[in-house]
């Protein structure tokens, strides 16, 4: 299942060009996409269930969204793909329209979506990424199959993008027990000790400037386009950093406490300058090799960030990958420490805007669009 090229092909055959609309759910990262899309040019559409969250955006004049898609429920956004369609509208998906539609309803919309919705298989799928990572040469925490081996500190997720909701730090079985959803789907990862940092990347395969990303496999010797550091965060996560204060792991338990990793908030950090070119040199290879996923793979489109722990040895441990725009982009509406260096005030919402709009211009939007 999923949209095909001709599909897409077709809808964008009967857009306006000179009227593109970007379409985006008014949660998660929608204040700097709308933002940056309106900085590119570009209408805007907000899509919302209720008024309330609507006029929160009144608050944010320079991100409010020229109109408005009210819905009862975020499903019935599927029923609109006509009518979406109709208003030459892009949608840009981020963690909370996967989260609110549902993997398999966001990859059959039927309205163009930027970046490519087929990688999602793999992003959602805890084995299929690992894969991924692995073969584009990230170290991972090691990971633990049956709970009954657990014989030091483990991290236990669930499937799917919940803000760290659930998530839980377990010693033995006897911790995995008391507190795993076993109706879940979960994967239980090695504890690394280290610092927590969010690299936060955009790849643009219509670009042939700047740093160029190597083919691997198939498209050895190919350069498939520009990879962009945009900028980068740490996480606010409760209660769990709170929670040295008061005491041990075994004293909070005693008070019947459990560490929490609920994402409250995102801070911006830089690392060394000395680890950049590892930081490159991992994206570099996740995105090679998200070409070579499956046969025809068009691999990964848009922005991403790979969620890393930097050990006191100064190695990189990869835990995931988001194929997608990050709520830990948010602290950047203004530009980066990073992305300043290439553009002022270049937030990874308006570099999508922008992608979009040279795209346009090149008249090559199908190759940045699903």
């Amino acid at each position: 299942m999923g949209i095909s090229q001709d599909e897409l092909a077709a809808w964008l055959a009967g857009y306006d060009s000179t009227s593109i609309t970007i379409g985006v759910i008014a949660s998660h990262s929608s204040l700097q996409i709308l933002h940056g899309a309106r900085a590119e040019g570009f209408k805007t559409l907000g899509i919302a269930v209720g008024e309330n969250r609507r006029r929160y955006y009144k608050a944010f004049p320079g991100a409010e969204p020229d109109e408005w898609l009210m819905l009862e429920d975020y499903r019935e956004l599927l029923d609109q793909a006509e009518w979406l369609r109709k208003r030459n509208v892009i949608i840009i998906p981020h963690g909370s329209l996967v989260e609110y539609l549902g993997a398999e309803n966001f990859r059959n919309l039927e309205v163009p979506t930027f970046g490519n919705r087929g990688i999602l298989k793999h992003e959602s799928s805890r084995q299929s990424q690992r894969d991924w990572l692995e073969a584009g040469g990230c170290t991972m925490p090691k990971l633990i199959v049956d709970p009954h081996d657990i014989d030091g500190p483990v991290i236990v997720k669930y499937a799917g993008a919940k803000g760290g909701r659930g998530y839980f730090i377990a010693r033995n079985y006897r911790d995995f027990r008391r507190n795993a959803l076993l109706e879940e789907e979960f994967t239980i990862q090695e504890y690394v000790l280290g610092c927590r940092y969010y690299l936060h990347f955009f790849f643009d395969p219509t670009a042939d400037d700047g740093f160029q990303v190597q083919g691997v496999g198939s498209h050895a010797g190919k350069n498939l386009g520009r990879l962009e550091l945009m900028s980068m965060d740490r996480r606010d996560e409760s209660n769990v950093d709170e929670f040295y204060k008061l005491g041990s792991l075994r004293d909070l338990r005693e008070m019947e406490l459990e560490p929490s990793f609920v994402v409250t908030g995102n801070q911006p950090v830089v690392i060394r300058e000395s680890l950049l070119p590892e930081a490159f040199k991992l994206a570099e290879g996740v995105v090679a090799s998200s070409f070579e996923l499956e046969e025809g793979a068009r691999g990964m489109l848009g922005p991403f960030c790979l969620e890393t722990i930097v050990t006191d040895q100064l190695e990189f441990k990869v835990f995931e990958i988001s194929a997608r725009i990050v709520a830990g982009s948010n602290p950047f509406v203004g530009g980066s420490s990073y992305s300043d260096i290439n553009e002022w005030r270049m937030s990874t919402g308006r570099r999508i805007a922008r992608s979009i709009k040279r795209a346009m211009e090149k008249g090559v939007l199908t190759d940045i669009l699903s």
